[in-house]
């Protein structure tokens, strides 16, 4: 089968103050991701929603469209979510254990969180939303790094991995708005009743409490937290 992967961040930046770092993926059938678009556009202009859906925007006047969003996703065996939560960035030490650098951190993190999504049997696109400026080298190390892994060494298991804008792409922007709700829950926040319906609703649509790593065999809604070692990560 062909996927498509979109791929959203939070919290990454390394000097932003904030103690978590967050990477998430929505995994899609390619041939499904038309259908599924169109879907996610439907629900938005029922609920009047203008604009992109994003965690940011999350407001108590829209909570029949969050609700609506959250259930749509549960319903649909074609999607399935992975979040990678770094849950201490204090720990880290990135001169001992990321050849000092925060960019090298940060795609060895990609690597985690994406190798679990894939298998050598299909082949897949991968979307990262641009929030800042990567090097496409850097993006190409991870293409290989990954492809090496899965013992493709022909390169024929991952067609692309390219920047993309959100405002473009739904499945990105559903992305942004539940790995937002796992940064709300995983940073300990309370101060929207807005989120903090969605995060409830969430969690009891998944059946997990956001807070806490899922089983690996978890598809639908997996959850990986990472805590750096003791003065850095390995």
């Amino acid at each position: 089968m062909d996927f498509n992967i979109y791929c959203d961040e939070s919290c990454h930046l390394e000097h932003d103050g904030k103690p978590v770092m967050l990477l998430g993926a929505i995994r899609c059938p390619s041939d499904q991701v038309a259908s599924v678009s169109e879907a996610l556009r439907d629900i938005k202009q029922r609920e009047q929603a203008r604009g992109e859906l994003k965690w940011l925007k999350v407001s108590p006047s829209r909570r029949d469209y969050y609700r609506e969003v959250t259930d749509y996703f549960f319903s649909q065996s074609a999607l399935d979510f992975r979040c990678l939560v770094v849950d201490d960035k204090s720990r880290l030490d990135h001169e001992a254990f990321n050849k000092g650098s925060h960019d090298s951190f940060y795609y060895k993190m990609y690597y985690y969180l994406l190798r679990p999504l894939l298998s050598r049997e299909n082949c897949y696109e991968v979307y990262l939303d641009i929030k800042d400026t990567r090097s496409q080298t850097k993006i190409d190390t991870l293409k290989t790094i990954l492809s090496k892994s899965a013992h493709d060494y022909e390169n024929v298991m991952i067609r692309r991995i390219q920047h993309v804008r959100s405002h473009e792409i739904e499945l990105l922007q559903l992305a942004d708005f539940l790995l937002g709700a796992v940064s709300y829950q995983a940073r300990g926040l309370s101060q929207s009743t807005a989120k903090t319906a969605v995060v409830d609703y969430i969690c009891e649509s998944s059946g997990h409490s956001l807070r806490t790593s899922t089983p690996p065999w978890e598809e639908k809604f997996n959850l990986f937290y990472f805590t750096p070692r003791d003065g850095g990560c390995r």
